[in-house]
């Protein structure tokens, strides 16, 4: 099995399906997890601009690709070269468990993506009676324009799963709405998680939109990094990027509880 993957967070599921780099011959330069394996598998190309030639020359029996991730005509070009091909289409983290037994069966790993798949299930299953809440959240993605990700999106829903709430800026818009100071206010934000990728943000830059928002007139506006990784891997990482959110909020919560007893003594 020859498997080219355009997808980072679908490189890392790969190896963890029970491939290896030499059945894994292709990737992009943002496939950069397990750091000691990819470093020996050619790059083809970015996941928005692959190199055709580059995929056809290694002579892959699937390529793997994400519907939001990859450009179309990639997809449609490998069909006409008789390529087969794998497409993910993740919108939540109850969408993850299915899309791991369908690319484990698509690699020949068909029991270890069950197995992942059942993991993942009861992982999800501990959330459901379970709140952070309540708490109104932004996942902040970009600086410069403020850009989020609505619940509609796997980075929202992800939190969503977890019990907070992530408003939908912009409901008839494509997920990654732009944001306002004025709209952090109406929306009444009360924190923001500032995601180390895309950009990677700054606690200074944190500190920044806050001073924003109160001098705009809204009220106090909490903020904390995350690692960008734990809220946009999908796949095998989304068992352990729950877990770390999961941390990251309960932290928050009980923080945010203390400091109310407190300034109520």
């Amino acid at each position: 099995m020859r498997v080219v993957s355009l997808v980072p967070s679908l490189t890392l599921t790969l190896f963890d399906l029970g491939l290896d780099a030499t059945s894994i011959v292709g990737r992009t330069p943002w496939c950069i997890h397990p750091q000691q394996h990819v470093e020996h598998i050619e790059v083809v190309g970015g996941t928005k601009n692959p190199k055709l030639k580059k995929i056809l020359a290694t002579s892959p029996d699937v390529v793997v690709l994400d519907r939001e991730e990859n450009p179309k005509d990639i997809h449609d070009a490998l069909l006409e070269n008789g390529i087969d091909v794998f497409v993910s289409y993740v919108e939540s983290p109850a969408d993850v468990p299915n899309m791991l037994r369908q690319l484990g069966a698509k690699v020949g790993c068909g029991q270890r993506g069950e197995t992942m798949a059942v993991m993942l299930e009861e992982q999800l299953k501990l959330y459901e009676n379970t709140s952070i809440g309540p708490m109104r959240v932004l996942p902040m993605i970009w600086h410069k324009p403020l850009m989020t990700v609505s619940p509609s999106r796997y980075a929202g829903a992800l939190l969503e799963t977890l019990g907070v709430k992530v408003p939908d800026l912009e409901p008839q818009g494509n997920g990654y709405p732009v944001v306002s100071i004025q709209g952090i206010i109406d929306h009444s934000i009360d924190g923001l998680l500032l995601s180390s990728e895309p950009h990677d943000f700054t606690l200074q830059e944190g500190e920044e939109i806050a001073n924003q928002v109160r001098n705009a007139g809204g009220g106090e506006v909490w903020f904390t990094t995350i690692d960008g990784e734990a809220l946009t891997w999908f796949g095998s990482h989304t068992i352990k990027g729950l877990a770390h959110l999961h941390e990251v909020l309960e932290s928050l919560k009980n923080s945010n509880q203390s400091e109310s007893t407190t300034s109520k003594r």
